[in-house]
């Protein structure tokens, strides 16, 4: 049965959508079947895999008017299917507010599809309201990113508390995944403070591999590629990698090794190649 877990962070540009679609999509890469779920209502999470939202999306599976198998899409990259959102999502935490079971709606779609993946991620909205709690009774466990700046911990706060509520009246078996830092600069004082106070907070739930700051992650989104694809040698896609493959290790499975693209290394050889011939002449 796959595992279900909600990305979330009620404070917005934390690398929250950033993490949910190169994690998942290197999760693919390296042989899990991974099914993402955009439920943030900005969408952003599927034009950043170059999808749209037609009328099969997550907000007809919310509202019950279709199961949400229907709703999933195959992306072009490798093991990876996306169920889209987009803007009607606001419009749903309203409709849902007097819904029977309202806050088991997501965990009711998704139920039936848990054999079918590894993996199950949700991307939250950047706020604790209809559509998280959705996410977090439907998650096993939490994965929050933490950008590495001063009020950083000031938003994790809120969110523990909302954790702790929702294991006593939704979800008693909710556990913390994993926390991530991200937007990391090593260069500033500022940056390793925040690193150290999470470590004391979270202890061991933090992970060992850090996302930095890096203009390459940001320009990825605009071309509907993943980091990995965008620019498989970059700080980002290299840290992504690096994330994927500890996260699976505490999970149990063995990630395999990466390998540097073909054409990367066959261009490499031509660099060498030309190289030598230079030094020859010389």
């Amino acid at each position: 049965m796959g595992k279900t877990i909600a990305v979330t962070n009620q404070k917005g540009g934390v690398g929250k959508t950033t993490t949910a679609v190169n994690l998942s999509a290197l999760l693919g890469e390296m042989g899990q079947r991974v099914l993402l779920v955009d439920l943030d209502p900005q969408g952003n999470t599927t034009s950043g895999l170059g999808m749209e939202a037609g009328e099969n999306s997550v907000y007809e599976a919310l509202l019950g008017q279709l199961p949400l198998r229907a709703c999933v899409e195959e992306t072009p990259w490798k093991n990876l299917s996306l169920v889209p959102g987009d803007i009607r999502l606001a419009g749903a935490e309203v409709e849902l507010v007097n819904a029977e079971r309202r806050e088991f709606q997501l965990k009711k779609a998704i139920s039936a599809l848990k054999n079918d993946y590894d993996y199950i991620l949700v991307d939250c909205p950047p706020s604790l309201g209809l559509l998280t709690l959705n996410a977090l009774a439907a998650a096993d466990t939490v994965l929050i990113p933490i950008q590495c700046e001063y009020y950083a911990l000031e938003g994790v706060t809120s969110l523990m508390n909302t954790v702790t509520r929702v294991r006593r009246s939704l979800n008693p078996a909710l556990d913390i995944e994993g926390v991530l830092l991200t937007m990391l600069d090593g260069r500033t004082n500022l940056g390793l403070q925040v690193v150290d106070q999470v470590k004391k907070h979270f202890r061991q739930k933090v992970y060992a591999a850090t996302i930095p700051r890096s203009v390459r992650l940001g320009e990825a989104p605009s071309h509907g590629e993943p980091i990995h694809v965008y620019d498989p040698k970059s700080t980002g896609a290299m840290a992504y990698r690096a994330l994927a493959a500890e996260f699976l290790t505490r999970n149990g499975t063995e990630a395999p090794v990466w390998e540097e693209p073909k054409k990367d290394k066959d261009k490499k050889k031509k660099k060498d190649k030309s190289k030598d011939k230079k030094k020859k002449k010389d």
